[in-house]
Order: structure tokens, then C-alpha cells, then sequence
């Protein structure tokens, strides 16, 4: 038997689950965790021609390559992708065009492991450990925060098969692990953009700040502890009101 008050609880914590968990697919699939704005992107492209956007595609682009042109081209990053916003038409013999389009990068898999250096684009100034690690870790937290909560559901799942709440506290601890997960993630990419300022600052006319991606993954977090405390309460609740009713009949 369930009292209604825990039914209640574990409504509400599903409900959790599900928000944070669409919220950090949204994150980890959009492009907007870090925003550079600048005062004049069509003008810096026209200024350098077609190449400020062909180094940035290219293959072989390092970190200070493709960092200079989202600082100019009114760029934005994501854990997967890095995108500038440049004219349709960026010929020298063509007028200036106020008509902008959005070219994308995904990162490689190589890429999200490969290591970030003291100096960025210099090869020869040594392995930066910290901002090396730092990309790492926001790479994979967010995968084993949602696969945390997909098992989680799994075991709700059980938990409902068998009509019992006792499961339901694996699931709450794995909520609590995912939103560590999740927390990690922001500080990490926190600190790894902060240290990539220090040693690329922004240029005068360039503002940069945390998009909306990132918001979404800061939100996820405090879903996912609430759903694992949620959790957690009613399958202990219902536990211990469970023992003092059977020891009741039996006395």
C-alpha cells in the first residue's frame, strides 16, 4: 500500500526528472554556452577578406586560431560545436552586406581530448594540465549525469513492476550522483573559460558572456538534487511508517 502523500512525491520527482533531463539534452545539443559579442562583425571580416573564416574551418585550426575568430565574428561555443556569424558574401570586390549567415565547426572527438597548451597555438610552450582536464571533464560529466538518470528511471521502472518504493531509493541516489555530475560540469567549464581569458583577454570592442545552453545546465542541477531528495524521502518515509504499522499489528 501506498499512502497518497509519497504517491504525491514520486509524481512530483518524475516530473523533475523528466524537466532536467530534457534540459540537459538541450544543453549538451545547442551551441550557445558561451556567447562573444562584437561591435562590428561584418566590418573585422571584410577588413581580413575570406580567410578569417576558412582558417576557422579548417582542419588543422588550433585553439588561438579559432578563439580570434569568435572573438571577432560574434562567435558562440558550445561542448560540440563552434560557430561565427559572418556576410553571405564576404568577397573584396563585393559592397559590405548587412545579410548574415552562421557557419558551424563541430569538435572532433580527437579534439575533445586533445591537449590545450600554456600558450594557446604555441606547441612548444608545454602541456596546460588544468585547462587540458577542465575541457575533458565538460565533455564527459554531462553523458554520465544523463546516463545516471536514465538508469535511475530504469530502476523507477522496477520500482512501479514490483508496487514497491524501496527501489526508489537507488534511484534518488543516482538523481543526487547525476546533479553532482551536472554541477561539475558548470564549474569546469566555468573555470575553463575563465582560464582561457587569462591567457587570450577579450579585445576592447568584444563583450563575452554565458548563453543560454549553459543557463539550462545550471538549472538541470538543482531539478535533479530536488528529484533525488524527493526520492529518497518517500521510499524512506513510507519504509518506516511501513515497520511501525507491522510492528503495531503484531503487538
Amino acid at each position: 500500500m501506498m499512502d497518497n502523500r509519497f504517491a504525491t512525491a514520486l509524481v512530483i520527482a518524475c516530473v523533475l526528472s523528466l524537466i532536467s533531463t530534457i534540459y540537459m539534452a538541450a544543453s549538451i545539443g545547442t551551441d550557445f554556452w558561451y556567447e562573444y559579442h562584437t561591435l562590428s562583425p561584418a566590418e573585422n571580416v571584410s577588413e581580413a577578406g575570406r580567410s578569417i573564416w576558412e582558417e576557422f574551418v579548417s582542419k588543422d585550426a588550433d585553439e588561438k586560431t579559432y578563439t580570434d575568430a569568435l572573438f571577432r565574428c560574434n562567435g558562440t561555443v558550445g561542448l560540440w560545436r563552434r560557430c561565427i556569424t559572418v556576410p553571405k558574401n564576404s568577397h573584396w570586390y563585393s559592397p559590405p552586406e548587412t545579410d548574415m549567415t552562421t557557419n558551424c565547426i563541430s569538435f572532433s572527438l580527437s579534439d575533445q581530448f586533445v591537449e590545450k597548451y600554456v600558450e594557446p597555438g604555441n606547441h612548444n610552450s608545454g602541456t596546460d594540465l588544468n585547462r587540458t582536464y577542465l575541457w575533458r571533464l565538460q565533455f564527459l560529466l554531462p553523458f554520465v549525469s544523463i546516463g545516471l538518470m536514465c538508469f535511475g528511471a530504469l530502476i523507477g521502472l522496477c520500482a512501479c513492476a514490483c508496487r514497491s518504493l524501496y527501489p526508489a531509493i537507488a534511484t534518488g541516489v543516482l538523481h543526487f550522483l547525476a546533479g553532482l555530475c551536472t554541477l561539475g560540469l558548470v564549474g569546469c567549464y566555468v573555470a575553463g573559460i575563465e582560464l582561457l581569458h587569462r591567457k587570450l583577454p577579450l579585445p576592447e570592442d568584444v563583450r563575452g558572456e554565458f548563453g543560454w545552453s549553459f543557463c539550462l545546465a545550471c538549472v538541470s542541477a538543482p531539478l535533479q538534487f530536488m528529484a533525488a531528495a524527493l526520492f529518497i524521502w518517500a521510499a524512506r518515509t513510507n519504509r518506516k511508517e511501513f515497520t511501525l504499522l507491522k510492528a503495531y499489528r503484531v503487538a
